[in-house]
């Protein structure tokens, strides 16, 4: 247990000390946020504001988690799509905020990223032993063999939770919270599983999240950035593969499931009826225009992250 407390306070002060250097650092080089001109008029004072702030706390939770952890295969496997993850975000953080391409790195290159990840994941997963193609379906019990497919549906996975994270990501604080609340469901299965290397992993992300939420609580000081969001979302997708809970992250990730469908609802209802079923999505934007403040809509959504991590907790028991 000294390891799982350890793991979470390293990751935590790596944070709290790199980032005031940090931010310096990014104000110093004009290295700032954009921000959408369609999106909520209060935004609009965040333009410039220090981020991929990712790159840190990414950093940070990868050398808490070796420590501890040493050449656990499990953490291994992790940091691969993990960082791996993180890398896309970067390039795609730094042709927006350093190349100044507005449209960043393109959807296909993205995917042909994450293909690649989650191809090298699947091997490893075979060659170390971790490879399982049963996957359970929630409350029913019931388990099914995905044989061949499993890879195809592995890449599925990688794909739904970088971009879920991706789309959370949107006001001070709210996807770090919601993170945090879905790692600590994450490490209750790795204590019911004896799983110490999860329950490691995920004391060392909660640790650096925190960290990274000291700087980014409203008034921001700083933005994760693409790096941090696909990064975490990686980090999640990960672990639901190691705990065999890959569909119970649809519940455990519940708000983010809420944020996505958000977006395909607005798309498809402006597609195709020409009207907007929501003032702006994701719908943590649609209540900010309603006139909920900042803090309102990010401990209503942090509220409900840990109503929907309890929800999964019990349908994984």
């Amino acid at each position: 247990m000294l390891k799982i407390a350890l793991s979470l306070v390293i990751a935590l002060l790596l944070t709290i000390l790199a980032y005031p250097a940090y931010i310096n650092r990014m104000n110093k080089l004009q290295y700032g946020q954009q921000i959408r001109e369609d999106g909520p008029k209060a935004h609009s004072g965040k333009a410039g504001t220090p981020t991929m702030g990712g790159v840190i706390f990414l950093l940070a939770a990868a050398v808490s988690l070796i420590i501890f952890t040493g050449l656990s295969p499990v953490a291994w496997l992790v940091l691969l799509v993990m960082l791996g993850c993180g890398l896309i975000g970067f390039i795609d953080d730094y042709r927006k905020i350093v190349g100044k391409q507005s449209l960043g790195l393109r959807a296909r290159s993205k995917l042909a990223g994450q293909l690649l990840i989650a191809a090298v994941f699947a091997l490893l997963l075979h060659l170390l032993g971790f490879y399982d193609p049963l996957v359970v379906l929630p409350f029913l019990d019931i388990t099914i063999n995905l044989g061949f497919f499993y890879p195809v549906f592995l890449f599925l996975v990688v794909i739904a939770a970088t971009n879920a994270v991706n789309l959370t990501d949107g006001v001070d604080g709210l996807a770090a919270g919601i993170t945090i609340v879905v790692l600590i469901a994450f490490f209750y299965i790795g204590f019911i599983n004896e799983q110490t290397a999860v329950m490691i992993i995920c004391t060392a992300l909660v640790g650096a999240t925190l960290g990274f939420l000291v700087f980014n609580r409203h008034p921001a000081r700083l933005f994760m950035g693409d790096v941090g969001s696909i990064g975490l979302g990686g980090a999640l997708a990960a672990l639901a593969v190691l705990t065999k809970s890959e569909l119970f992250l649809i519940i455990i990730g519940g708000i983010y499931v809420v944020e996505t469908l958000s977006v395909i609802a607005q798309v498809a209802s402006f597609q195709l009826t020409g009207k907007r079923v929501l003032l702006m999505a994701p719908l943590h934007h649609h209540f900010e225009l309603k006139g909920w403040t900042e803090w309102k809509v990010v401990l209503a959504f942090w509220g409900a992250a840990a109503v929907f991590a309890f929800l999964g907790v019990l349908a994984y028991r």
